[in-house]
């Protein structure tokens, strides 16, 4: 670098003493051989292990992106993907056996969870669910341990892995045996985060009093009275028992099979160089972090693009009354069909134009201003002016993508973290929830009409939008920015905190303060033991004087 800017000092002074015409042809005959010898910058050699469904929609959006700033890509899939196709120009798949479909098992959870949802909110439903929640990770999370077993001992796979010489793993650690492969491998690890195997990542890195940080599931915010701080208490004794009891035991057989000197899943993951988290803090709660944690909430999100034609149309004759648009996301078709047909009807006497992506059956209340589609552009049609409201079920994309854009919503959350993200929607003012279980003709008209017609809902969520897009660098870039310094840096270290290394009792110091107290117990023995022998050698001497 200190060459080039001599050889441009020097040739600007020459070429300052010649004639224009001849300096002119020589600037650009020497330009010409100054980008010749300008080194190449070849792109990395990534190996990805992704989380199926709607987190994969997040991972091929940074696979795009990378594969368009020249870095080769390998996805590592399994049979029974349903979003992950086997060719793409992308990226070169490698695919392995999986007995049983995630699909399947979710499908059956997913039909348990709104039906116990309308059957009303009880204890004992709340334990229903939890049960058959952790039965189902358990299943998963041990299914696909049994598959990356079969990929491990195949011996020509593992060699053809070696040989690629990757610069790094990235993974999605929702199902974690991505990290397993990583650490089998030694490479360098980038986590495309929010979720790790059990709960939120900030849990398993970062110090997370439970005084103020919600646990994810309870509900809860940031703002607790003495009741809700117990109640936080208790989800987090969950997401420990799922951890140690139902989610651990099927890393823990791969880690002592195939990592030296034995591992937890847990460690694994705070080992991580780099950790990519779909959040941001417009969005979420203010609370301590890490240097390896980079905020990317709402990376995927892009200025509007033009709809179609025939969705134009369709919109612009809304006129001055406007557009809503629901959809329930990736993984669910249709609401249940008594609440699909209550919600068309308030739909259909409304003079808004309605856009709904339903795949169920048709309700047979729909009116002539709503219009059932298979897909929807979403982001295109959140971003369009004449969309007014968005009805959702509060997946992490959609109200990301509704805070970028600027778009209220009325959410109707299903499972997982659907209600804590549209809570956190609705203590800035800029969402109403509405649960599945109290979704009929009435709730859903009142909780319609008043996300659209009172504006504090819509100047609310824009001011979050303008607080979100006012930042120096795009999510995007920092992304890409992160996962390229991982290969040009072959890891972070030095960014990752060695708590992951100590035992639990070090770590909150319970050492130290058993020292401490030991000593003082001494110190106090000690004092009183002394106090009471120059008592006695006192009343002693009083006694002889006395004789």
């Amino acid at each position: 670098m200190r060459f080039l800017m001599l050889l441009s000092l020097s040739l600007s002074y020459i070429l300052g003493t010649m004639p224009l015409h001849r300096a002119c042809g020589i600037f650009v005959f020497l330009s010409a051989c100054l980008i010749s010898f300008t080194p190449p910058c070849d792109g990395g050699n990534i190996l990805v292990f992704p989380l199926d469904g709607s987190h994969w929609v997040n991972m091929k959006i940074l696979l795009e992106e990378l594969h368009a700033r020249g870095h080769s890509i390998t996805v590592i899939r399994a049979s029974t993907s349903w979003y992950i196709p086997e060719k793409s120009p992308l990226y070169t798949s490698l695919t392995f056996e999986v007995s049983e479909g995630f699909e399947d098992v979710f499908e059956a959870y997913l039909q348990e969870q709104m039906r116990a949802q309308r059957e009303g909110a009880s204890a004992l439903t709340f334990f229903k669910l939890t049960k058959y929640f952790l039965s189902m990770i358990s299943k998963i999370h041990s299914m696909w341990s049994d598959a990356v077993i079969q990929l491990l001992d195949d011996e020509k796979t593992i060699k053809s892995l070696m040989d690629s010489q990757y610069d790094l793993v990235l993974t999605d650690p929702g199902i974690a045996q991505g990290v397993v492969i990583a650490k089998y491998l030694k490479m360098p690890i980038v986590l495309n985060v929010r979720w790790i195997t059990s709960g939120d990542g900030h849990f398993a890195i970062a110090p997370s009093p439970l005084s103020y940080i919600p646990v994810p599931g309870s509900g809860l915010t940031d703002k607790m009275n003495f009741i809700q701080r117990v109640k936080n208490m208790l989800f987090y004794s969950i997401i420990v028992f799922q951890q140690k009891f139902v989610v651990g035991p099927s890393y823990d057989a791969l880690c002592d099979k195939y990592i030296e000197g034995g591992c937890d899943i847990m460690s694994l993951l705070q080992e991580a160089d780099i950790w990519l988290f779909r959040s941001d803090f417009v969005f979420d709660f203010p609370r301590p972090t890490m240097p390896n944690v980079i905020y990317i909430g709402g990376f995927q999100c892009k200025p509007a693009q033009p709809l179609p034609a025939d969705l134009e149309d369709f919109v612009q004759s809304a006129g001055e009354h406007g557009v809503i648009i629901m959809t329930l996301g990736t993984l669910v078709d249709a609401l249940p069909k008594e609440i699909a047909d209550e919600i068309a009807s308030i739909f259909a006497k409304m003079p808004q134009k309605v856009i709904w992506r339903h795949k169920g059956e048709r309700p047979s209340t729909l009116g002539n201003n709503t219009l059932i589609v298979d897909w929807m552009p979403q982001k295109d049609l959140l971003g369009h002016p004449q969309t007014k409201v968005f009805v959702a079920h509060g997946g992490t994309n959609g109200v990301q993508e509704a805070i970028y854009y600027g778009v209220p919503v009325l959410g109707i959350p299903l499972f997982f973290d659907q209600y804590d993200n549209l809570l956190r929607l609705q203590e800035r003012g800029a969402a109403k929830i509405i649960q599945l279980g109290d979704v009929n003709g009435r709730s859903f008209e009142q909780g319609i009409n008043e996300v659209l017609h009172q504006d504090s809902y819509r100047q609310n969520m824009q001011r979050l939008s303008r607080l979100h897009r006012d930042q120096p660098m795009a999510p995007m870039d920092q992304a890409i920015f992160w996962v390229e310094y991982v290969m040009r840096h072959k890891g972070a270290p030095h960014l990752r905190t060695e708590a992951y290394k100590m035992a639990w009792y070090s770590y909150y110091c319970l050492d130290v303060l058993l020292l401490l107290l030991t000593a003082a117990t001494v110190l106090l023995l000690s004092t009183l033991a002394m106090f009471r022998f120059l008592c006695c050698r006192n009343r002693r001497k009083t006694k002889t004087k006395q004789h």
